[in-house]
């Protein structure tokens, strides 16, 4: 059982609630005694802090007044009793204070360092400003600032109005027109109303920004400010929608926006229930049966195992309302982060944030006027991402400093850009390495397109693809890069041509075909010409003589053979047909020839200029249609939202493949998927943007390719937060860029003219060359079995000599065969066929 003892407003006491029922637990119950009384008054306090003691309380939570602060954290110190409180930060060193509201005195002097004020005036309204003020005061006197502290406490409520105005009055005489507030909610919006009727020049700052500030929303003054609750956050959203669902009546407050200490009230609900959970998992009793205590017993007895719930607070690490919640061994909230407001007419803008690795980041992202006047000279944060050929550092990064360590199309790109739009520009990389992606669970954005919703960049100069859910959250201009998706492949071998190469330019269905034409025309020829009266004839001698009388037939079957082979080779033969019929079926087949030739020519051309390579993948629909070859895309980034969301059947077949596939298909980063493709050996294909996949294709090793065409179409577009005042100049200078041709030539410049692996058209020569040399080497193949057969003729035709003479022909014929499947000249093979022939009619003339 837990009780506490709550010290605080209507909403306050409601945030409280909220928090017990949201963070209630099976494990243990948490039991509230709650008392509502006066901080103010010491008296008061005491008693009720007696009663609760002696009740036997394992830990108080409640606010605590100037003149109170003293005698709780004293009673605390004492008796060892915890105390939470999102009340000012107070000080010293308090063991047993919990204190849930930030410190804002370092962000406070790092957003006057900022602004670089030299002169101004601090305004606080009690004693617990005045740490702040002596931490400026120490500041001041390093810095050699002029500081004039003025307390507006003591003033009466009847003369306030009066009072703030002629204040204000007398600092404007005086050209104080720079003022820090260091007072309470109800306090600032006075003092603002009142300075919004007198000056139309001061630059205000106050503590954290809350309650409504309509009133002086478009007035003269400019008002600065911190945010402890960041209401862009999800967890902030989905407890404000919680929030605004609860009746009014039941829970005070809850008609009005989340106060700041409302907020702190329902975190530190969150951090007791986080500790007492970790006592009870560690089996620490901190019973107090029979132990309840009396905070008057003299001497003081010290509650025992209040040092253990102690320990058990400060080590609570958790997310709350107020962000990132963290002790030190004080007490104190550390590693926290605080956003800077600046009004404008559209109410609070976040500007920067503070925190103790940081310190003061202001990203500006409506620092600029809607037009172009206030641009020159300002610095803005530019987002990007390493990825080359767009980010690349230099080989010798470390001999630079800023942008000069950087180069790549966008490293130019945003070059141009800057001086078309006349601003300076940091270079500024990603943290988590990421394009922009909102998780499905938290509905938090990450990467470039995070840090443009979360106001931590100005501009995002990176391939970042236009897509409608980053549209929603964020603007781009015109498109710099047109693109679509592409598939990397590891670039397959190239194929060997063999001796029957010269059949590929033709199917060999064709092939076939031709050859039954060939032996179905000769064989038509052959009948015609065995039926056609005029194909018979007697021989005829050369003296003019006839021979005798029997007739004779040119066309038999191999002469028929052999007259269409001629026909077919556009050679001719000794022979023609001399009747009409024959003569109709070798026009006939003359025509055939004429156009297969043809056509044969210009496919070998075509074949003898094209290189081949067998590749496995030509296209999406191969890969949908297979699983030996995996697929991915990058783990974030638009492709992979591409297939996600995509209707089309063939994508959301290979969006359901690889979502399930296993081990992953999904890369962190290009250069991993880049790597995976060139280690499966074939196994994996990449999917990314065309303009990455070419440039890839251009570096050593050279040793992947783009394939088929692109999936869709898109573009690369520069990035802003919505409603910057940069989007219009950098529009314009984009489609300025475009239309002088500055573009073309940045991709040219880090696409081709920094290619490693050549001109394409050199690697076609080399494969022409080749190409050509394999159908010489094809010749020379067919030449040799020429000589062969020729061998083996002589062979045949010498079979009747003597035993002595055939074996020196089987000599001679092996001889010739080993020599020509050895040689690769023409030469060569020509004389060793020479040097046979001889021997062979050698060993002929001696039978």
């Amino acid at each position: 059982i837990l009780n506490h003892v709550l010290i605080g407003a209507d909403q306050e006491y409601s945030a409280f609630r909220i928090g017990m029922v949201q963070f209630g637990t099976t494990e243990f119950r948490l039991t509230p005694h709650i008392d509502n009384l006066e901080v103010a008054n010491s008296f008061a306090i005491t008693n009720c802090f007696c009663s609760q003691f002696s009740r036997g309380v394992y830990a108080i939570f409640g606010f605590y007044d100037k003149k109170s602060v003293n005698t709780i954290t004293s009673f605390c110190e004492t008796l060892h009793v915890s105390f939470i409180t999102p009340s000012f930060p107070a000080d010293g060193l308090n063991q047993f204070v919990l204190q849930m509201r930030p410190d804002i005195k370092g962000p406070l002097i790092s957003l006057v360092e900022y602004y670089k004020w030299e002169k101004f005036a601090y305004l606080y309204d009690s004693d617990r400003g005045l740490s702040t003020l002596q931490a400026v005061l120490d500041t001041a006197a390093e810095r050699k600032w002029q500081v004039t502290a003025i307390n507006v406490g003591n003033l009466k409520d009847e003369w306030k109005d009066e009072a703030y105005r002629s204040l204000f009055q007398d600092l404007e005489n005086k050209k104080e027109r720079r003022v820090i507030l260091d007072c309470e909610q109800d306090k600032v919006k006075d003092i603002m109303e009142q300075v919004n009727d007198v000056l139309k020049t001061h630059y205000s700052t106050r503590g954290f920004v809350d309650g409504d500030l309509s009133k002086i929303q478009y007035g003269g003054a400019n008002v600065s400010g911190f945010q402890i609750v960041d209401f862009d956050d999800p967890l902030v959203a989905k407890f404000d929608q919680r929030w605004e669902a609860l009746e009014e009546k039941e829970y005070p407050g809850a008609d009005s926006r989340i106060r700041y200490t409302s907020a702190l009230t329902y975190d530190a609900v969150q951090v007791m229930t986080e500790a007492f959970r970790f006592l009870h998992k560690q089996r620490i009793d901190i019973s107090r049966r029979g132990n309840n205590g009396d905070c008057l017993a003299n001497p003081a007895v010290p509650w025992a195992q209040g040092v253990e719930i102690e320990r058990a607070l400060k080590q609570v690490r958790v997310d709350g309302l107020t962000g990132n919640i963290q002790f030190d061994q004080y007490g104190r909230r550390v590693n926290y982060t605080v956003n800077v407001m600046e009004l404008k007419n559209s109410g609070p803008v976040k500007i920067g944030y503070w925190n103790e690795m940081d310190k003061m980041a202001v990203t500006k992202s409506d620092l600029f006027p809607n037009d172009t006047m206030g641009m020159e000279n300002k610095t803005v944060v530019v987002t990007t991402i390493l990825e080359a050929p767009y980010v690349m550092l230099k080989k010798n990064a470390e001999l630079f400093t800023d942008n000069e360590r950087y180069e790549g199309y966008c490293v130019d790109l945003a070059a141009e850009i800057a001086k078309h739009c006349g601003f300076k520009y940091q270079l500024r990389i990603v943290a988590d390495g990421k394009y922009g992606a909102r998780d499905a669970e938290t509905k938090i954005w990450n990467g470039m397109v995070g840090e443009l919703v979360y106001g931590k960049a100005d501009i995002a100069v990176a391939p970042l693809t236009i897509t409608l859910v980053r549209e929603e959250v964020i603007d781009f201009s015109k498109p710099f890069m047109s693109l679509g998706i592409s598939i990397m492949i590891k670039k397959p071998q190239k194929s060997k041509p063999g001796v029957f190469s010269f059949l590929d330019p033709l199917a060999y269905e064709i092939w076939m075909c031709i050859v039954f034409a060939y032996i179905g025309v000769s064989v038509v020829l052959f009948l015609v010409s065995r039926f056609s009266p005029y194909e018979w004839h007697t021989e005829e001698f050369e003296d003019g003589q006839l021979g005798p009388s029997e007739s004779t037939n040119e066309f038999g079957i191999f002469n028929s053979l052999w007259f269409s082979l001629g026909a077919f080779m556009q050679q001719g033969c000794d022979i023609s047909p001399r009747s009409l019929s024959g003569r109709i079926v070798g026009g006939v087949w003359w025509f055939f020839t004429l156009i297969i030739i043809s056509s044969y020519t210009a496919n070998l051309a075509a074949f003898l200029t094209v290189e081949r390579m067998v590749s496995p993948i030509e296209s999406a629909e191969d890969l949908a249609k297979q699983t030996e070859i995996a697929y991915g895309t990058l783990d974030a980034g638009s492709t992979k939202e591409f297939f996600r969301r995509s209707k089309i059947a063939l994508f959301d077949k290979m969006w359901q493949y690889m979502k399930s596939a296993e081990p992953s298909v999904f890369v962190k980063n290009t250069v991993e998927g880049v790597l995976r493709v060139r280690k499966s050996k074939g196994k994996y294909a990449y999917l990314l943007e065309s303009t990455m996949n070419e440039y890839i294709e251009q570096r050593k090793p050279c040793d992947t390719m783009k394939v088929g065409g692109n999936l869709d179409s898109k573009g690369y577009g520069i990035a802003t937060p919505k409603g910057s005042a940069l989007r219009t100049p950098v529009n314009l200078a984009v489609l300025k860029l475009s239309e002088q041709g500055i573009l073309d030539k940045l991709k040219n410049k880090w696409w081709y003219d920094k290619g490693e692996c050549g001109a394409k058209d050199s690697g076609s020569k080399v494969s022409h060359c080749r190409e050509r040399e394999c159908v010489c080497v094809s010749g020379r193949a067919r030449m040799c079995m020429c000589v062969c057969m020729k061998t083996c003729e002589y062979t045949v035709s010498v079979w009747a000599i003597p035993s002595i003479s055939r074996l020196c022909v089987c000599v001679c014929v092996c001889v010739c065969v080993c020599v020509c499947v050895c040689c690769v000249c023409v030469c060569v093979c020509v004389c060793v066929c020479v040097c046979v022939c001889v021997c062979v009619f050698v060993c002929s003339r001696r039978k």
